[in-house]
């Protein structure tokens, strides 16, 4: 009696979900590294090209099947670009990176709940 299992489709996309998910933690510790530098005031152009090249990549993974969350992704790449203050930038970041770890978990939730076969079966009532 092996638990649901996911269709070819919801394979693919928690792939996706989960390289993702590796991606972004990267970010976010290049992030908090960056808070480090905001901290002791020391320069942080090189942190922000840092998190603009990992956070490139990922727009292109989600863009297919996740776009929303792609999108996402790509404001958090704008905040980057912006003008004003370290502290103001960092606190975008720190929220960006939030919203886009909440959003990935709700996809994970919802592709499980849309691509599961097998479980749903047996709690079923049985026709007679």
């Amino acid at each position: 009696m092996s638990g649901p299992k996911l269709d070819g489709a919801g394979i693919a996309k928690m792939a996706t979900l989960d390289e993702a998910q590796l991606q972004l933690t990267r970010i976010h510790a290049i992030v908090e590294r960056m808070a480090i530098e905001v901290r002791a005031q020391k320069p942080t152009a090189q942190m922000r090209q840092q998190i603009q090249r990992a956070a490139t990549p990922l727009v292109g993974l989600l863009k297919g099947q996740f776009g929303m969350i792609s999108d996402l992704v790509a404001a958090l790449i704008l905040v980057l670009s912006r003008g004003g203050s370290d502290q103001t930038r960092l606190r975008s970041l720190r929220e960006f990176v939030g919203q886009i770890r909440t959003a990935l978990e709700i996809a994970v939730n919802k592709t499980k709940e849309q691509h599961t076969s097998g479980g749903d079966a047996e709690k079923a009532p049985k026709a007679e």
